[in-house]
């Protein structure tokens, strides 16, 4: 769908989870706001995702955003997006089978309660009397009695539904080729629909985000990666628990309907001809199912009904850009998400919110994020 008014108070490239819900709060105070997508609204990461919504085994960094969303946003989101966004609280494990990963676990856990959070070691006991399913071969975790797991497609859903509700506008099919700057500031989005103008520009699409931003000579060190989620039939409720491990070997949880969302990386995906595609890899589910049944014996033999692949946006430090560019007046941009973004990203958007309106955000600490920490110290 193109946009018949290609000018607007603001211009959101990306039309993910980041994007829409941006565009919600921004339109909700009165900014006529336009997103450009280059595929379908949720396409990429928002839609291709677990749904972790955790705290825990987050670089301190970030740590604000994701307390401040379970806080003060998850718990009534469903209400305020009037649509059931799936949102459960019933805490976070994260497993570990040799001492290597108890103590980086161990670790993990002392870096975020120095910072507030409440995150414990348990041990393997412990943690099976949390979840009984478990392997007798888990010999610690990480226990978070706040995180959680949400439904991301339908809360990228009910973000884009209020956005639109509030009056923003969303053109779909629509290839952002670079950004252009009048007088000093940046101005114009060139698209292959013609040229969309605006007074102020959030780019945060993705790995595509890079080369866009290159155009007016800000470069981010950011890649992206693939990463692969399966989901399983129908089983009876066993867990309600986010699970992860400190090997990564996979993470998830099961759904309010049953099924088991649950993905990870095999490790070879680099090495072969499609990496780079939105296509599954024949050797990452055969490795995440092993994973699986070496924490879960009980999983043996439920049968995956289907899966799929999708990239992520990885930042060389291993935490996103948000940031307004002091080199491009009104530009903002907030990507490098690193595959955690889900999570945070009703926090992120209030920030961005602020960003955009007031210079600075406001409620949310996100000086760490800044887009300038990568430049040469002299």
């Amino acid at each position: 769908m193109k946009a018949n008014d290609k000018s607007a108070d603001v211009i959101i490239i990306g039309g993910g989870i980041m994007g829409c819900s941006t565009a919600y709060r921004l339109a909700k105070e009165g900014v006529s706001v336009l997103v450009l997508e280059a595929k379908e609204i949720g396409n990429g990461g928002s839609s291709r995702n677990a749904g972790g919504v955790r705290q825990s085994a987050r670089d301190i960094r970030e740590l604000p955003l994701a307390m401040y969303a379970v806080s003060n946003i998850w718990p009534t989101l469903s209400e305020e997006l009037d649509i059931d966004v799936e949102y459960v609280q019933n805490g976070n494990l994260r497993l570990g089978k040799t001492e290597a990963h108890v103590t980086a676990l161990t670790n993990l856990v002392k870096k975020s309660t120095s910072v507030g959070l409440d995150v414990r070691m348990i041990t393997g006991n412990e943690a099976r009397e949390i979840c009984p399913y478990m392997s007798d071969e888990v010999l610690g975790a990480s226990w978070c009695p706040s995180d959680g797991h949400a439904n991301p497609l339908h809360t990228t859903l009910g973000f884009y539904k209020k956005a639109l509700e509030y009056g923003a506008t969303f053109a779909t099919g629509i290839q952002v080729f670079g950004l252009q700057k009048v007088k000093g500031r940046v101005r114009q989005v060139v698209t292959d629909d013609g040229i969309y103008e605006a007074q102020h520009i959030l780019l945060c699409a993705g790995h595509a985000s890079r080369a866009i931003a290159n155009t007016v000579g800000i470069d981010i060190p950011v890649e992206r990666e693939t990463s692969e989620v399966f989901v399983t039939e129908q089983m009876k409720p066993m867990f309600g628990q986010m699970l992860g491990t400190s090997d990564a070997d996979f993470y998830g949880h099961q759904s309010a309907h049953g099924s088991f969302v649950l993905g990870g990386m095999g490790g070879l995906e680099k090495f072969t001809s499609n990496y780079y595609g939105d296509e599954t890899h024949n050797v990452t589910l055969p490795k995440l199912s092993r994973g699986v049944i070496k924490y879960f014996p009980d999983l043996a033999n439920v049968k995956i009904i289907r899966s799929w692949a999708g990239q992520y946006d990885v930042c060389a430090d291993g935490v996103p850009v948000i940031d307004n560019v002091s080199e491009v007046p009104g530009l903002t941009i907030a990507f490098g998400f690193c595959g955690h973004g889900f999570g945070i990203a009703p926090a992120v958007s209030i920030a961005l919110c602020e960003l955009i309106m007031k210079g600075k955000s406001e409620t949310i600490d996100i000086s760490k994020l800044n887009y300038d920490r990568f430049a040469a110290k002299g």
